[in-house]
């Protein structure tokens, strides 16, 4: 994966680990709102589990 694109993911992670609640559709929205593949939107998805847990 590129740096912008690892870049890409961890904002996304941040911006997810903020959301309460996570919005419906989730991946759907990552792709969209941060020009993501799937597989980076589920990335950014166990990362902003990572950051939860670790708060």
């Amino acid at each position: 994966m590129s740096v912008l694109a690892d870049e890409k993911v961890r904002a996304a992670a941040r911006w997810l680990s903020e959301q309460n609640p996570v919005p419906p559709h989730v991946v759907n929205v990552i792709k969209t709102k941060f020009d993501l593949k799937a597989l980076q939107a589920c990335e950014a998805c166990k990362l902003a589990q990572d950051y939860r847990s670790a708060r």
